[in-house]
């Protein structure tokens, strides 16, 4: 009998019968609130009506309108709305099928127009799975390890995680930017260097926002040495973090920007996005695929920007995610395990440390694995593991947020095996 890959882990016991909004409802009769959106990909909620018609139409139409060959509507349409959101400057795009293949064309693209070899990337950067992707990514050695050789060219600089070192914000800051300016000095020459690669808040490196000082700090850098500066936005774009963009909490933009995963509300389609003048640096034939830019993922991106816009979904997450974060804290304060609460809009991370503040996974893993019995789904991440992360789709309603705070405080109760603190009096 044939099976799946026992190398794919799934997270939760879960099989789906249907799915609506914020919840999916599970073969065994059971109703899961679902705060992981297919890790940031739902962002409109499990199967939007206007999402949902627009592939339907599309799917009536022509399902694969292979891009270089014929052009179709959809792609025109979602390049339009698409400019109506990208920073200033950013006029050309490129698509491909996922964030991977998304992030490869934006680092080959950057050694295309600096003809330079390196990239820098930062501790705890998750960037993709395919090689070169992987060579980039620093959130955990189980996405790099086992296939050596990796790409080369890739150098490592330290990133601000104030809490992992005990420090504040603007002293990891100070630091991160010191170690950037000393690998250029000793490791990566300036005119060597293509580009900084960045996630403006990390994903599976821990659900960290990157602080606005730093994004500002690389831009600096960047303008003066002649380096490009990628932003990668798969998951902390399209409303996720409460702005349309992640970086935008910061006063930095980018040269070039990949977005995909909340684009198209779980249809497979990614991009990047950067100026025609750099876009036009791209060597001929460096860009194209098979399936990039799918009239029926094009279609969903279409009606995804326009719920997105016309439900105010950027504000819902914003609103949601300080409701959110705000419950979480107070949680916090009755269980001693949990080290640390952080994140922007509906991107939150809640840290498991021990008494002696190192990584605390197994309380993590039994967390998340007490949430599903709850009726919520979550995960986890961190190079560590012992990050639970909160992922509720754009959609998500306050009552469904207070619901979310209540199953995961009683998850946290069942794991750890403790009472809350309020409860003891103490």
């Amino acid at each position: 009998m044939t099976s799946l890959s026992p190398a794919l882990k799934q997270a939760t016991p879960v099989v789906v019968d249907h799915a609506l909004g914020s919840w999916i409802y599970g073969t065994d009769g059971k109703d899961y609130l679902d705060f992981t959106t297919g890790i940031g990909v739902t962002s409109t909620g499990h199967c939007h009506p206007k999402v949902v018609a627009a592939a339907r139409e599309q799917v009536g139409k022509i399902i694969h309108a292979q891009y270089t060959t014929v052009m179709h509507q959809p792609l025109l349409q979602l390049t339009e709305k698409l400019g109506e959101v990208l920073p200033a400057g950013l006029d050309s795009v490129f698509y491909a099928n996922s964030g991977s293949e998304a992030v490869e064309a934006a680092i080959r693209l950057a050694r295309m127009a600096t003809g330079r070899p390196n990239i820098v990337v930062f501790q705890g950067g998750f960037h993709g799975r395919t090689v070169a992707a992987a060579s980039l990514t620093t959130a955990g050695t189980k996405f790099s390890a086992g296939f050596a050789p990796l790409m080369a060219g890739v150098h490592m600089s330290a990133f601000p995680y104030a809490y992992r070192y005990g420090w504040d914000e603007a002293t990891a800051v100070e630091f991160a930017l010191k170690e950037l300016d000393y690998l250029l000095q000793t490791r990566t020459a300036p005119n060597d260097t293509a580009a900084f690669l960045i996630e403006p808040a990390l994903g599976d490196g821990g659900y960290l926002p990157t602080p606005p000082a730093f994004m500002e700090g690389l831009r600096e850098r960047a303008d003066r040495h002649g380096i490009t500066l990628i932003f990668d936005e798969v998951q902390a774009g399209v409303g996720r973090t409460g702005r349309f963009w992640g970086h935008q909490h910061s006063a930095a933009s980018p040269d070039i920007l990949i977005t995909a995963k909340g684009i198209a509300s779980g249809f497979p389609i990614s991009a990047i996005a950067a100026s025609t003048e750099t876009m036009s640096k791209a060597w001929p034939g460096s860009q194209g695929g098979t399936y990039g830019g799918n009239a029926v993922s094009a279609a969903a991106g279409v009606a995804t920007l326009e719920v997105v816009e016309e439900e105010g979904l950027v504000e819902n997450s914003r609103l949601r995610g300080e409701q959110l974060q705000a419950g979480l804290l107070e949680i916090q304060g009755r269980f001693p395990q949990i080290g640390n609460v952080r994140g922007l809009g509906l991107m939150q991370g809640i840290e498991f440390t021990g008494a002696d503040g190192a990584p605390d996974a197994a309380t993590a893993a039994a967390v998340q694995q007490a949430t599903t019995e709850q009726g919520l789904l979550t995960l986890t991440c961190g190079p560590a593991g012992n990050v639970v992360r909160l992922i509720p789709a754009l959609v998500v309603t306050p009552e469904e947020i207070t619901t979310g705070l209540e199953r995961f405080e009683a998850a946290v109760a069942v794991a750890t095996g403790a009472v809350p603190a309020a409860a003891t009096g103490a």
